[in-house]
């Protein structure tokens, strides 16, 4: 059947309510889907109530931007038991997207562009606004072909209307992962602009700091490259976690479940990393 643990809805960035995410995932035949939306948990309680008509599991999660410096990592929160402690750790980051979507509006007003953050507010709806908002306002207004051209001209890391935000360090989001009753794992780690034996020495580092797995069943990499990561997060000490990266129409290209169309996440994944939960909580044995 498989699984999906990286997904987006209307919480965030995504076009699918979360109802609407479950009932996807469901029809497609999914054991679970994971619910994580940027920087916040406040989809899952929808997700649940669908999920339990469905007949699914849905994993609680969430996904955060982290402060690296040496490219773009992120870490999906999987598993959370307390989603209210975590909401509590994550008030400077709320408010510094906040702070952010307010530069980006003036930003684009200074390049001619005729928008309002009330207009922004009215593409993501009741949930976290984010970059995807924008584009798809930018598309509206025909200052963009299409979203991935608003992303390249404009909202892009390095383009006129791209505004840095307050993000947590690794380690900290680590901690406040396994603080919540959950697990770490690094997101879609090619994004990270390291390779090779870069790449392994920064996961060594993580890893140290107790990151527990990597995402290589990734809805955008081809199957040599799944093949790779897993083996690197193998080498680790990591489960190699996956998922599609699904935000509907802000991502036309990526499917719920099977990413670009080949992606199949295998249900071991989640039993995989329900084991590192319940081997951080066992007593570590005694040594005489």
């Amino acid at each position: 059947m498989g699984v999906d643990l990286h997904t987006h809805t209307t919480a965030s960035d995504g076009s699918d309510s979360p109802a609407e995410l479950v009932s996807a995932a469901a029809a497609l035949g999914l054991s679970a889907v994971a619910v994580t939306d940027h920087d916040t948990t406040e989809g899952l309680a929808e997700a649940e109530a669908a999920a339990s008509r469905a007949g699914i599991e849905v994993v609680r999660g969430l996904e955060l931007s982290l402060e690296w410096g040496r490219g773009a990592m992120h870490l999906l929160v999987l598993l959370i038991e307390d989603r209210h402690y975590l909401s509590s750790r994550l008030v400077r980051v709320r408010e510094g997207r906040t702070r952010r979507n307010l530069e980006v509006v003036e930003l684009l007003r200074s390049l001619g562009m005729d928008v309002t953050l009330e207009e922004v507010r009215e593409e993501g709806g009741s949930g976290t606004i984010g970059r995807p908002h924008f584009a798809s306002l930018l598309v509206k207004k025909g200052y963009a072909p299409d979203i991935p051209a608003a992303f390249d001209l404009y909202l892009g890391r390095g383009r006129p209307a791209y505004v840095e935000r307050f993000r947590l360090g690794p380690a900290e989001a680590i901690a406040a992962a396994h603080a919540a009753g959950g697990v770490a794992v690094l997101a879609h780690p090619l994004t990270l602009g390291v390779e090779g034996g870069r790449l392994s020495a920064v996961l060594e580092e993580l890893s140290e700091q107790g990151l527990d797995g990597m995402e290589a069943y990734y809805g955008a990499y081809d199957p040599p490259t799944r093949r790779s990561l897993i083996e690197l997060a193998r080498r680790h000490g990591l489960v190699p976690s996956g998922g599609s990266d699904y935000h509907g129409r802000f991502k036309p290209d990526v499917k719920l479940g099977t990413g670009r169309g080949d992606l199949l996440v295998p249900d071991e994944v989640l039993a995989e990393l329900r084991a590192a939960v319940a081997a951080r909580r066992s007593p570590a044995p005694h040594r005489a």
